[in-house]
């Protein structure tokens, strides 16, 4: 398999012959965007390839469909050019057409000529403290063929559970310990704490961080992530790279 990290939560993952797309964001740096209840971001980076260097996807996995850090307008103008979307239920409804949307614990299956079917699992994600589902809303990880992309998530029992449930071989795990001046000192993201914790349960053997640059509301980057632990493998943005 390969995976190109094209930028923030975006990734071009290929395997057994499909072509799958994570949180589309093409969106040039430098816009502010508003996340709601007094939240917000401003986006530092651009993506490291664009959307016409792609070629062509099958399938994009949109952990939640309401974030313009998780898909930005150029990302959501991409979709219907994109093949199958997989999101979340709340966010398949809001994006309309064929979206495909699951609930924690539930599959899809992908399927097309030629290729070997393809399962697809939603995995539990809380995006932020207890109780404030109503403000952050659903969100979603994926997994597939030994891969999971954790999606937006703190480290909760939800989680853990994938380590129970999932025998994950190569786990993509967003990082950035998001924190915004509203809410103090409460997370919306896991840390490189959090993380050594999740690596013990689950025991993948490659571990890529995602999700922790590009943006201004992360606080932990790679630089603060590498002072806590040293078992992530950090892909180049913008080169596929054999896993």
């Amino acid at each position: 398999m390969r995976i190109t990290h094209i930028g923030g939560p975006t990734a071009l993952i290929e395997i057994g012959g499909w072509r799958l797309l994570t949180d589309p964001t093409f969106d040039p740096p430098g816009g502010k965007y508003r996340f709601g209840w007094g939240t917000g971001s401003r986006k530092t980076a651009g993506p490291a390839l664009s959307p016409d260097e792609l070629g062509e996807i099958d399938a994009v996995l949109i952990s939640h469909d309401h974030h313009d850090d998780n898909l930005d307008p150029a990302g959501r103008a991409l979709l219907p050019e994109l093949g199958v979307v997989v999101t979340t239920a709340s966010g398949a409804k809001r994006l309309g057409g064929s979206a495909r949307g699951l609930e924690p614990w539930e599959s899809t299956t992908l399927e097309a000529p030629g290729k070997e079917p393809l399962e697809i699992t939603a995995t539990p994600c809380r995006h932020g403290p207890p109780g404030f589902g109503p403000i952050v809303g659903d969100v979603i990880g994926f997994f597939f063929a030994g891969v999971w992309v954790s999606g937006d998530t703190v480290l909760y029992d939800g989680v853990r559970s994938v380590a129970e449930r999932l025998k994950v071989d190569v786990a993509v795990i967003h990082l950035g310990g998001v924190r915004f001046g509203v809410t103090g000192p409460l997370r919306f993201t896991m840390t490189a704490s959090d993380a050594v914790e999740l690596l013990d349960l689950i025991q993948p053997r490659v571990a890529i961080p995602i999700h922790y640059e590009g943006w201004a509301h992360f606080k932990q980057g790679r630089a603060e992530i590498e002072r806590v632990t040293d078992r992530f493998r950090w892909l180049p943005i913008g080169e596929a790279v054999e896993i």
